[in-house]
């Protein structure tokens, strides 16, 4: 049996002294800027500044690290190691991918159409069962990290949808620092004493093209650091509900692709299959995902009686007194509520009201009194009706896509 309480030690030793490099603060200085990006965003909608992408970056980091260590002990029990993934070849053509499609930026593609080349043409020289575990490896790292947190900081929008209709909905994006724990392959001089490891007979994924003996390999564990990020968008259900949905999808995809990598050291078909399933399983959790979201009816949109909520700032009145995202506001003072131009008129003069509201999945009315500062933001973003000037448009092409469509017309 693998002695992986004895090797937890080392990777947890490794990972911290990833955490105090400058490397990995400069991939947390990245993730502060996307979360900020995301902030501007919610500010936009909301008109108030929320300073919220501090606390989300370092929530970010410390979700990144736990998804590190689940990361690199799976590493270590297959026995995946650096040399023979190639790198350099996948991080070039990911980029030139991402020109054409944003979403192509990821290992999936580039890892299972470098691993298909190889087998079927022996370029790039690459060891197609360690790529495609590696690229397993992060994508079920990432299905954890969404499970758990892909919800966290959605950003409440009006998205402009392909009908032309605006409707309400979140934004999901999530960033995370990746510390990992590699190993390598080292001359056993240049192996730090507290790193050694003995080969386990069973690892199917060692190199086996080394020109050493087996007895005589000796392994190393050394820090890495990665970025994982998520992007979503959800229309007829709760981020949370969302989150998990695409967690679940993500998970099954990289259990699939997982075993088909170990398995792909013993048959070339394997092999092959394993390359074609990394890009081609991915664009179809892809595409379920869109169809589920989709065929189904937004939820976010004007109710038949009174204003539905899209989200509530924390800390305002209307969060302190129970409101929450998809609550209906019926009435002020009995006045029966329509839109958010009537809310908005209600709520421009200092006064305390009392706000009848149905909250939660029951809708259950509640009444409560609130005192309303117009100098201050009450805290409320209703639903879209139609009329907006300010909305995100989603567009998925990358700069060449855009350019062709342009020659083409």
């Amino acid at each position: 049996m693998f002695p992986i309480l004895e090797i937890l030690p080392i990777i947890i030793i490794n990972l911290i002294s990833l955490i105090i490099h400058p490397i990995f603060w400069l991939v947390v200085i990245l993730v502060a800027m996307q979360y900020r990006r995301m902030s501007q965003i919610r500010q936009q909608f909301f008109g108030v500044k929320d300073g919220r992408w501090w606390p989300e970056t370092l929530q970010a980091t410390g979700y990144g690290f736990v998804g590190g260590l689940i990361g690199s002990v799976i590493i270590v029990v297959i026995g995946l190691t650096l040399s023979g993934i190639g790198l350099i070849y996948i991080w070039p053509l990911a980029i030139a991918l991402m020109f054409i499609n944003p979403r192509f930026l990821c290992f999936a593609y580039a890892g299972g159409i470098l691993a298909l080349f190889s087998l079927l043409f022996g370029w790039p020289p690459l060891n197609v069962a360690q790529i495609l575990a590696l690229v397993a490896i992060l994508h079920l790292v990432e299905s954890v990290l969404i499970y758990y947190s892909g919800h966290l900081g959605a950003v409440p929008a009006y998205i402009k949808v392909k009908s032309g209709k605006i409707v309400g909905g979140f934004i999901l994006q999530r960033f995370w620092p990746i510390p990992l724990a590699i190993l390598v392959v080292m001359p056993p001089e240049e192996v730090p004493a507290p790193q050694v490891m003995s080969m386990p007979d069973w690892w199917p994924l060692l190199p086996p093209a080394l020109d050493i003996p087996p007895e005589l390999l000796v392994f190393a564990l050394i820090p890495i650091v990665a970025g994982l990020g998520y992007g979503d968008m959800v229309l007829t259900r709760e981020p949370q509900q969302k989150a998990s949905l695409s967690a679940t999808y993500l998970a099954m995809y990289s259990i699939i692709l997982l075993v088909l990598a170990l398995l792909a050291e013993y048959s070339f078909l394997i092999a092959l299959l394993a390359a074609l399933f990394s890009f081609l399983g991915h664009e179809a959790i892809i595409y379920i995902a869109r169809q589920t979201e989709f065929a189904a009816r937004p939820v976010y949109i004007p109710p038949a009686q009174g204003m539905k909520v899209l989200d509530v700032l924390p800390n305002t009145p209307a969060w302190k007194i129970g409101i929450r995202s998809g609550d209906i506001i019926l009435a002020i003072d009995d006045l029966a509520l329509d839109n958010k131009v009537a809310f908005k008129q209600i709520l421009s003069y200092p006064a305390t009201v009392e706000i009848l509201f149905t909250s939660g999945v029951a809708q259950k009315q509640k009444r409560e009194r609130v005192e309303v500062n117009p100098k201050e933001p009450f805290g409320v973003l209703p639903v879209p009706e139609g009329n907006e000037e300010t909305y995100v448009e989603i567009s998925t092409s990358g700069f060449m896509k855009r350019q062709l469509e342009k020659f083409l017309k």
